[in-house]
């Protein structure tokens, strides 16, 4: 029904093949340089908010992102053009750093002021965060769930997560009855109920910190993504009789 792959969507899985092998295997020290660091952590740089979709933390990770992006990006792309593509990838991809970014600013500082109230010196504090250590002390004057949320913002972020979130929603607007399924539920369940399920599991996991698929996973990326996905979409669909209309 559609082209296997389409140019762009072609393209941005060769980039983000080519800089697994380098980061991997090759110049390891990319690493430092292109994943997306907590804001206040001194290894940040401005265009880590773009480079870290091109990073991922193993080969299932890039597996299943590269998959996702093959059976999603190519269709989207199809209707919409390599313009307009490109433009919502990197939109959701963008944001979805932006919002998973705000949450963990929140969770840091609310660690942070903590300790701060409980007599700690915030310039101590920094002084060891910056070295990747933190102190046993602060474990003990924290809430678990605070302690944990405070040491895991400053996570780097890898992965082009957010943008896929992003393209499944954009999917579920346009292809509302397409069948989907994953690979642990062999279910075939419509996108327009398959989508929101998926991006609510996300939210539940990242506010009670319980997840079915493991650690290590950036939900409120995800949920971001699906955000400015959704919200993209709906913009367009409500203007979709005049310049903005989303199949041009």
């Amino acid at each position: 029904m559609f082209p296997l792959l389409t140019p762009i969507t072609r393209n941005i899985i060769i980039l983000n093949v080519i800089i697994y092998i380098l980061s991997n295997f090759i110049f390891p020290q990319m690493y430092d340089y292109l994943v997306a660091y907590f804001p206040l952590a001194p290894q940040f740089k401005s265009w880590q908010i773009i480079t870290h979709m091109f990073m991922h933390g193993g080969l299932m990770h890039i597996f299943f992102n590269m998959f996702a992006l093959v059976s999603f990006g190519s269709a989207l792309e199809h209707f919409w053009g390599p313009k307009k593509f490109l433009f919502f990838y990197f939109s959701c991809g963008i944001g979805a750093a932006l919002i998973h970014s705000g949450v963990n600013y929140y969770y840091f500082h609310e660690g942070l002021n903590l300790l701060i109230e409980e007599g700690f010196n915030k310039v101590e504090i920094m002084e060891v965060l910056n070295q990747g250590k933190f102190m046993n002390s602060w474990q003990a004057a924290l809430p678990s769930s605070v302690f944990e949320n405070m040491i895991g913002a400053l996570t780097p972020a890898v992965g082009a997560s957010g943008a896929i979130y992003g393209l499944l929603v954009a999917f579920a607007f346009m292809f509302p009855n397409a069948e989907l399924a994953l690979m642990f539920i062999p279910v075939p369940i419509k996108a327009k109920y398959f989508v929101p399920a998926i991006v609510l599991l996300d939210l539940f996991s990242g506010v009670t910190g319980y997840s079915i698929f493991g650690g290590g996973i950036a939900h409120f990326a995800h949920v971001g993504g699906a955000l400015v996905g959704f919200i993209m979409m709906w913009y367009w669909k409500k203007n979709q009789f005049n310049q903005n209309r989303w199949d041009r």
